[in-house]
């Protein structure tokens, strides 16, 4: 009797969540999968109670069970809302204790590792030209120049994009950044309004020299822009991500890389040259030193990886 109540409770929601909140048929399947699971692992209790009597120790044994076959905090915490919302309906229906799914929470979600290129992989992607292509045409300096500049001082590519050519900076124009060749440094603008000044290695100062000797061939209405593109216009966001890409891809680089793998990998690669993870969120620009703290996980990966391949007692049998 009591298996045949739960389904009847669940159809009874399922067909408000169709008629009355006008959901899709597909949301509408999701949720009767969430809540037949929940009835099932009711039915599995050995009292087998209502859902109506559900505890909130019940539904975080739920949540454990799920966790413990694998089921990643996206999927849990979503099953848990779904469940949530049952339980606030019901509780219209019928007198409830409490919403036993209140306060419970899934796990929490393991945050990828950044993805870095090896070191020779991120040289080859800002020190080699695309393959088949005029190297000292306007776009492929332009090209070196920002790739060299992102790898070389680890910048947004959003701060790549607000560089502005020096002279602004002694006018009235309002600059969000700009390369001092004297000083070797690059001072940005990044989030939040947050001024830093980072320092730039020879190749990229070079590269960046090279892209200002063509620049003015491409300086139409706006000459504020270090970085063009073909029309005369301040490169976006989008439009260095595609070029990378398509770089990357010519070079024959297997991972896909974008702006902020190599700012990942000018992080990883400082790191662990220099261990000092002050200076690293310093030239990050992270407000909280958890946000840098990623890079040590990486950078224990790559110790991992060179235990394994060479250490005689971590080496697998065959």
């Amino acid at each position: 009797m009591t298996a045949a109540t739960n389904h009847a409770r669940i159809a009874s929601y399922l067909d408000s969540l169709e008629t009355q909140r006008k959901l899709s048929p597909h949301t509408v399947s999701n949720y009767r999968r969430d809540l037949l699971e929940l009835v099932a692992m009711t039915d599995a209790l050995s009292d087998k109670p209502a859902l109506a009597t559900l505890s909130h120790f019940h539904v975080r044994k739920f949540a454990a069970q799920l966790h413990a076959k694998g089921l990643n905090a996206r999927s849990i915490a979503r099953k848990l809302s779904a469940w949530r919302g049952f339980f606030e309906w019901l509780s219209e229906q019928e007198i409830l204790p409490a919403n036993p799914v209140e306060g419970v929470k899934a796990p929490k979600r393991s945050k990828p590792l950044p993805k870095a290129l090896s070191a020779d992989d991120a040289v080859r992607v800002v020190a080699e030209g695309s393959p088949g292509r005029d190297a000292n045409s306007p776009d492929q300096l332009c090209n070196r120049a920002m790739f060299e500049l992102l790898y070389s001082s680890g910048l947004r590519v959003s701060e790549l994009t607000g560089l502005d050519v020096r002279f602004v900076k002694e006018g009235n124009y309002a600059s969000a950044g700009w390369i001092d060749f004297d000083e070797a440094e690059v001072s940005v603008t990044g989030k939040g309004g947050k001024q830093r000044k980072v320092p730039v290695g020879q190749p990229a100062l070079q590269a960046i020299a090279a892209w200002l000797a063509v620049r003015d061939t491409l300086v139409k209405a706006d000459p504020h822009p270090l970085f063009l593109t073909g029309r005369g216009t301040r490169v976006s966001s989008r439009i260095i991500q595609l070029r990378l890409r398509s770089h990357a891809q010519a070079l024959g680089i297997p991972t896909h890389v974008h702006p902020h793998v190599l700012r990942h990998s000018f992080a990883s690669h400082v790191l662990q040259s220099s261990g000092d993870l002050r200076a690293v969120q310093e030239m990050l620009g992270h407000a909280s030193i958890a946000a840098t703290q990623i890079y040590t996980s990486l950078d224990f990966q790559r110790l991992a990886e060179v235990y394994d391949a060479a250490h005689p007692r971590a080496k697998k049998k065959t």
